[in-house]
């Protein structure tokens, strides 16, 4: 399984930005894209790795951490298997690695430790 991220940039405060994750090679697991519990994360300078958001591929239902207080929406495009993440009103606390991160079953869809398939990260450098 590999994810691509990209749309990481430095920018000021209250600007926005959309990262992207490119997916492939789901094949050899036995599902599709389209099966897969897809999540944005990421890692703060100094700091513990955390959930940003989620999204169920069956419902189509999201999870948000409590620090996105409806800045960032995740979204996907199952026919070009690429997950997206619209950031707005960015803070410079939101400055950190932010990485695509795939499962097929998760229970708690915010945990990072949830997910066995990683990204390399883009970065999100805000500036004040």
């Amino acid at each position: 399984v590999q994810l691509v991220e990209s749309g990481g940039v430095s920018l000021q405060a209250v600007g926005s930005l959309r990262l992207s994750c490119s997916s492939s090679g789901f094949s050899y697991t036995g599902y599709t894209y389209s099966d897969m519990h897809m999540a944005w994360c990421r890692q703060p300078p100094a700091k513990e790795r955390e959930g940003v958001a989620a999204i169920n591929p069956a419902s189509g239902t999201t999870s948000n951490a409590g620090f996105v207080k409806g800045r960032f929406t995740i979204s996907q495009d199952n026919a070009k298997n690429t997950l997206y993440l619209q950031m707005n009103s960015l803070k410079p606390e939101d400055t950190g690695m932010y990485y695509c991160a795939a499962d097929t079953t998760v229970s708690y869809p915010l945990r990072h430790q949830q997910y066995t398939y990683w990204g390399q990260g883009t970065q999100v450098t805000v500036s004040s």
